[in-house]
């Protein structure tokens, strides 16, 4: 069994992304935008290819229909170095496909399907990930992460093989869970990563402290509560930590915080320091946001020292 330094798992999609869309027609059936892009995309995606940039030996646990848009996002894995050798493909389900909208601000809004919703079970290919130093589980409440059977399985496995685990969160759609619906599972993650939104969703609390207090009452041991512009949030039961977000120039946040989450993840498994890794996540993240697509600006790890190098002056 081939062995990774990280093995994502989650979402796979293409996302078509539309950049200055005017709501004012041209015509009685058209409109324009300023550009239209295909992207591979998904958190697992996303984070995955993220990863191999930084240099970590990255693979994807997902699945991905027999389709074009399937054979899109494998092709591009592949170009980046992510092993695609765990890619679950199905005639059954096909490859989900978002079309979002960014703002000039760099904001966006998207629109999902039901293929958005179809599963698939990778509790069953829990030795794949034997010998790996991290999973990341993207996204928890989202397929196939929206069945408490499938995340505690998964997470069970990780922490008999002795593998760090990652989870990042997103909002409800198809399947509405809370955390109570998860509580056994949540004690086995290492590192819990919702966005300001998400974290307000789950805990019902508006402070970044004290929605992170709810995460690790609960069992969590570590939680980052990402703020956007305003940077993010760290805490366990030793420390607190506010990480300023760098000041850019925003393009596009798609993917900015699975950049982050691949930032963070990889320095962690290098063993720095939770700060140092803090201040890499988000430089990862700034970098993702100078371009339109989650896996356009960002380069290398010599490029995001670099890029934090030069704030720093």
């Amino acid at each position: 069994m081939k062995q990774h330094d990280i093995v994502f798992i989650g979402s796979a999609i293409l996302d078509s992304i539309i950049k200055g869309f005017d709501p004012e027609p041209v015509t009685s059936a058209g409109y324009t935008a300023e550009s239209g892009t295909l992207n591979a995309g998904g958190e697992a995606v996303n984070g995955s290819i993220a990863a191999a940039k930084l240099g970590i030996n990255a693979a994807i646990l997902c699945s991905l229909g027999y389709d074009g848009a399937g054979d899109m996002i494998a092709e591009d894995l592949e170009r980046h170095g992510v092993y695609t050798g765990l890619i679950v493909r199905s005639d059954e389900r096909p490859t989900p496909v978002t079309t979002i909208f960014v703002a000039e601000d760099g904001e966006r809004v998207s629109i999902t399907n039901s293929a958005h919703k179809n599963n698939f079970h990778p509790e069953r290919y829990a030795e794949s990930f034997a010998g790996a130093k991290a999973i990341m589980l993207g996204s928890l409440f989202r397929a196939p992460f929206n069945d408490p059977q499938v995340i505690s399985s998964v997470v069970r496995a990780a922490a008999d093989k002795g593998v760090m685990v990652f989870a990042d969160t997103k909002l409800p759609n198809f399947v509405k869970l809370g955390l109570d619906d998860i509580a056994e599972s949540l004690p086995y993650i290492d590192y819990i990563t919702p966005n300001e939104a998400e974290a307000a969703y789950y805990t019902g609390e508006t402070e970044p402290e004290k929605m992170a207090d709810v995460f690790l009452a609960k069992g969590v041991r570590n939680v980052i509560i990402k703020l956007g512009g305003k940077g993010c949030f760290f805490k366990n039961s030793e420390e607190s930590i506010y990480m300023p977000a760098f000041e850019i120039g925003a393009v596009d946040a798609t993917g900015a915080g699975d950049n982050f989450l691949a930032g963070f993840a990889s320095e962690m498994i290098r063993g720095g320091s939770v700060r140092d890794a803090l201040t890499f996540a988000s430089a990862c993240g700034a970098i993702c946001s100078l371009a339109v697509g989650s896996g356009t600006a960002l380069k290398d790890r010599d490029q995001v020292l670099a890029f934090i190098k030069q704030k720093e002056k």
